[in-house]
């Protein structure tokens, strides 16, 4: 695998992430993010956890890095089509390669954007992206196998805008994207996964069975830092997370719900009564 081209290939897991977070060729981020991992795990990257990164170059290109297509266009004019069509399910499959091209982006920003998280914060994250490319080149491929590619269909762009919102809160940033937005993923995918396995793909029903099984622990990660930012900050996780939905304008949350997918993602049982306005 080929990471993207640099001056200098940097060594610092940071630096890397933010080259990677850069890089508007998808397949080439999606790449680079699992090849970053296995670098890491491979005992060739350092990591600085108290540095901001400042590269005056990188920060200059247009964040995050992506392609001239999909076009973004507003969530109620992403066109809905039949399921009893090819050039329909293509378009789920499209929709959800969007969502896990979003996913890489917003966990190599966790990786580069926030400073002085203890080490396993970057660990996690990184794990996380390495997944979501893994997500993304699935999906990919089997958008190719039905005669599309990526970028073939119009996209929105929400989830983006909430990290843009948080961008400078990384409390808000955990609360409202990893453990609102991606977790409402554990509570739509088994009915798309449904479907799509009755639309006759079943391909793409195996590749849901996977995404489902990692998003739970990537939503758990959110989770996990989400409340031991509230500890280090000394607030209530629930009232503190009522307060962000209302600040950053969350969407509210309707049923149905995936209980179980959410208490194996680390949600109280407190927190999931709440969500059901028990």
């Amino acid at each position: 695998m080929k990471l993207p081209v640099t001056e200098t290939v940097p060594t610092e897991l940071r630096q890397r992430a933010l080259v990677l977070f850069t890089e508007r060729d998808v397949h080439r981020k999606a790449e680079g993010t699992r090849a970053l991992r296995l670098a890491w795990h491979g005992g060739s990257l350092t990591l600085q956890t108290d540095a901001a990164l400042h590269s005056e170059s990188l920060m200059q290109a247009h964040l995050p890095g992506r392609p001239p297509r999909p076009l973004l266009v507003p969530p109620r004019e992403v066109r809905q089509r039949s399921m009893a069509s090819v050039e329909g399910r293509a378009a789920l499959i499209h929709a959800l390669a969007h969502i896990e091209f979003n996913a890489i982006n917003l966990a190599l920003d966790a990786i580069w954007r926030y400073s002085d998280m203890p080490r396993d914060f970057y660990i996690d994250w990184l794990k996380v992206a390495d997944e979501e490319a893994l997500h993304f080149m699935l999906l990919s491929a089997h958008l190719q196998s039905l005669g599309y590619a990526y970028g073939d269909f119009d996209a929105h762009n929400s989830l983006w805008e909430m990290a843009e919102k948080t961008t400078d809160d990384l409390l808000a940033r955990m609360a409202l994207v990893p453990r609102t937005l991606e977790a409402r993923g554990l509570d739509a995918t088994p009915a798309v996964r449904s479907k799509l396995a009755q639309a006759g793909d079943l391909k793409a029903a195996a590749i849901l069975d996977i995404i489902l099984r990692d998003e739970i622990g990537h939503v758990e990660a959110g989770n996990r830092w989400y409340a031991w930012l509230c500890n280090q900050q000394g607030v209530e996780p629930l009232p503190t997370y009522r307060e962000l939905s209302h600040r950053y304008n969350a969407p509210v949350l309707k049923r149905p719900f995936n209980l179980d997918a959410r208490r194996r993602a680390g949600f109280t049982d407190r927190e999931l009564a709440d969500l059901q306005g028990d």
